[in-house]
């Protein structure tokens, strides 16, 4: 585990100034400069923006599930060596639904997407059903409701409910007890078999009617195609894996890094500060090797920097915090910010500016180092609050008391 990934359970502070871990790649020829500010999800002091836009997006969304598809079909059908393509594949396709879930979806139920409800409800229900996940209309209702109003991080909100009754954490935890139950129930058949049939349900269970027989009619077709063409194989092993398992390994790693719990002695929970304190920005990478080592040194520092992070770091931006993910307290000062394409960009804008207006912008750099940050907070959260069990328990107390009186 590297320096980056060891990082105290609290995160910096981001006061405006240049980032130390980003600035130290600058060592690296200029043509590095935009892969690692992508896959860092920092860009450097000074660096000139890349104009993005929502279509953009969209169209790099869709690209990369097809070819994630191609891919895997090549594997195939040669077999044999080319098997080992099946991992690519895999990776693009996820990739690609990951990107339509976190940033397309999300933004269409902010109506944020062209800034026409309409439209973006209709591609919302499109990626609804082609990724089988909650259906959009009572997703939109709850997201906007209940994650970004006064409910934010309350057992109101869904992502403290799948805290507590999906992955079953509790207040009290250690640290090392929350990663063997997510990492067991990455592995665990059970779960994902729930966990699937949870997003069937979900989504089905609210859609419309026409909805709901537009998207059988859609499975039977492709049902029927691939019985017609042969494809079963392709179709379960190219698609089905990939949206299934891979899916559900990725959306339980970043729901484990979205937001801290508050503290218990926190009892002001209204206002930008409370507010911006429960998201950080979350950055991939490592400080690069320190200029005038000596050559064997040099060469081995630099071998290993390059091997985390082609390794360990561009999978966790490449499947799990994927598009504007690393970002996301950005979205959450600025839900309707029409710069959300830039989000990059866009948010070290604000950052270089002070954030007017909002306390300074909080990071942690690393996956495990994130996941860390999110877990001791909910160790240290007031039981009463998040602990279903020991909830219960006081309700019922309470109930008996009352008959009582």
């Amino acid at each position: 585990m590297s320096k980056v990934d060891q990082i105290p359970a609290q995160p910096g502070h981001d006061d405006g100034a240049a980032d130390p871990v980003r600035e130290s790649m600058r060592r690296l020829p200029g043509l590095f400069a935009l892969p690692l500010t992508l896959l860092t999800g920092r860009p450097h002091a000074g660096q000139r923006p890349i104009a993005h836009t929502p279509a953009g997006h969209l169209r790099n969304a869709v690209q990369s599930v097809l070819a994630g598809l191609l891919v895997s079909a090549f594997a195939l059908a040669e077999a044999g060596w080319a098997l080992v393509l099946l991992l690519p594949g895999w990776a693009m396709t996820l990739h690609g639904a990951r990107n339509l879930r976190m940033m397309i979806y999300h933004q269409c139920a902010h109506a944020n997407m062209w800034g026409n409800r309409r439209a973006d409800a209709a591609l919302g229900r499109a990626i609804a059903a082609l990724l089988m996940i909650q259906d959009f209309g009572r997703y939109s209702a709850e997201h906007v409701s209940d994650h970004h109003a006064l409910h934010h991080m309350t057992r109101r909100d869904p992502t403290v409910q799948a805290f507590l009754l999906t992955l079953r954490l509790r207040p009290g935890m250690s640290r090392r007890r929350m990663w063997r139950r997510v990492l067991g129930r990455t592995v665990s058949p059970v779960f994902h078999l729930r966990f699937l049939t949870a997003r069937i349900r979900s989504y089905f269970h609210a859609a419309t009617p026409a909805a709901r027989t537009a998207t059988s009619a859609g499975l039977l077709l492709a049902a029927g195609l691939a019985g017609w063409l042969h494809l079963w194989t392709l179709l379960l092993v190219g698609w089905v894996f990939p949206m299934t398992v891979l899916y559900q390994i990725s959306n339980t790693l970043r729901l484990c890094v979205k937001h801290t719990f508050p503290a218990p002695e926190q009892t002001v929970r209204r206002g930008r500060e409370y507010f911006a304190g429960l998201t950080n920005g979350i950055f991939l990478g490592e400080p690069a090797p320190a200029p005038g080592l000596p050559p064997a040194r040099r060469w081995a520092a630099w071998l290993r920097w390059w091997t985390r992070m082609l390794l360990v770091h561009f999978p966790a931006r490449y499947l799990v915090l994927t598009g504007d993910t690393v970002v996301h307290d950005f979205h959450h000062r600025y839900p309707m910010s029409r710069n959300w394409a830039d989000y990059l960009f866009a948010r070290e804008e604000d950052h270089r500016r002070g954030s007017p207006g909002w306390p300074p912008y909080r990071e942690v750099w690393g996956l495990v180092a994130a996941i860390d940050l999110v877990f001791d907070s909910l160790r240290a959260a007031d039981p009463l609050e998040y602990d279903p069990d020991l909830l219960a328990e006081a309700n019922h107390r309470q109930l008996f008391a009352a008959f009582d009186d």
